[in-house]
């Protein structure tokens, strides 16, 4: 790696806001992020053959329950060989004249103890968005990429995992050295501050243009989960059930079960404070 180059990795579950956030820190003018790769999204984890890819574990709304998914500093995979295989397969995609070099993939959710082994300078950044946002986008998503019945989740089972991969990061957090938590509900409020406390956090010499975050896409999803609120629509034991069983564990998050549109802060450790 050329002196003075960092690595920045995004990562955050399917549907948290990943892409928009990696396009708009990707046209700053000192970073670069992986283009025309020919693979979904642009994301280095198709790229590499170091590590196993999210679809190993079963892809979106999956792959966290899978113990093996998430890689620390203790994983056989975390070796200097290893670093070099991945500069190897993701340096032709990038401009290397540019000092910061950005990688997005879903799965960095899980892996920031383990990207921050191979690569000691790194930074990473996670998006979290609210779960049931995540869970409503994520099955009619999965819906439109495949009539496969084996790829069925129900939003039940997706809050589950957004549980479950979300508390691997708060447990990594405290070992992360360089770590940055964005909501998304923030993103899209105030793309300004959000954008610039990253450009702080790389130690950027300009701000971020802000042109390329849009307004929240959350609407269609908090009008769904409001109708399911009603007794007599198919989603109401859904809801029911989500909001009886997982509420609590929500709100330990920061997350209210019965408003989409915020979430309150102060529930994520601090970066190096193990």
């Amino acid at each position: 790696m050329t002196a003075g180059q960092q690595l920045v990795f995004v990562g955050g579950l399917h549907r948290s806001g990943t892409t928009p956030l990696a396009r708009a820190l990707a046209a700053h003018p000192q970073v670069s992020g992986l283009t025309g790769t020919g693979v979904r999204e642009d994301e280095g984890q198709h790229l590499q053959h170091v590590y196993p890819k999210a679809k190993t574990y079963g892809g979106s709304g999956r792959f966290a329950f899978d113990p093996r998914a998430h890689l620390t500093e203790d994983s056989p995979l975390a070796t200097p060989r290893a670093a070099a295989a991945l500069r190897q397969a993701w340096d032709p995609y990038w401009d290397l004249s540019r000092p910061y070099l950005l990688e997005k993939s879903p799965p960095n959710l899980v892996m920031g103890r383990y990207l921050q082994a191979v690569f000691p300078d790194c930074a990473l950044i996670t998006v979290i968005r609210h779960p049931v946002v995540v869970a409503l986008s994520t099955k009619k998503w999965r819906g439109l990429l495949s009539s496969d019945p084996r790829r069925f989740q129900t939003v039940y089972s997706l809050v589950q995992h957004w549980i479950t991969a979300h508390r691997i990061l708060r447990e990594d957090l405290p070992h992360l050295r360089r770590a940055h938590v964005v909501h998304y509900e923030d993103l899209v409020a105030d793309p300004a501050g959000e954008l610039g406390a990253i450009a702080r956090f790389l130690g950027l010499d300009a701000p971020f243009a802000t042109d390329s975050v849009r307004s929240s896409a959350s609407a269609r999803y908090e009008e769904q989960w409001a109708r399911w609120a009603r007794p007599t629509t198919p989603g109401y034991a859904v809801r029911s059930l989500v909001a009886r069983r997982l509420g609590p564990v929500l709100a330990d998050f920061g997350y209210d079960v019965d408003d989409l549109s915020v979430h309150h802060a102060g529930v994520w450790p601090l970066p190096g404070r193990a």
